[in-house]
């Protein structure tokens, strides 16, 4: 192999790093994003992940985990926009929102 071979090879690995971590940044986002409209559709404040008591704090830190590995993004972002019909059963976090709703 040449330093130019190299040269290029290394580059493909750094472009296909940088995509990878875009992307991830992207899910993410986007998961951010569907759980703050969830908490606000459940009557929550979408603040209490970051205020409150330490307990809650670790609920939504957890309740973030579960979002963020979620696989029906797609089917909870037509929910969220009135696509779809019925309620929030599919989303994982669904009990946890609801029990923090009533413990207010």
């Amino acid at each position: 192999m040449t330093p130019t071979h190299i040269s290029v090879a290394i580059a493909m690995v750094a472009v296909t790093v940088v995509l990878f971590l875009w992307f991830q940044r992207g899910l993410a986002a986007g998961s951010a994003r569907r759980m703050t409209r969830m908490v606000s559709f459940v009557g929550l404040d979408p603040e209490i992940a970051t205020r409150g008591d330490p307990r809650t704090k670790a609920i939504m830190r957890e309740a973030r985990r579960r979002c963020g590995n979620c696989r029906v993004g797609g089917f909870c972002n037509r929910w969220l926009t009135g696509e779809c019909e019925g309620g929030n059963a599919f989303c994982p976090n669904a009990r946890v929102f609801r029990s923090l709703a009533n413990s207010d």
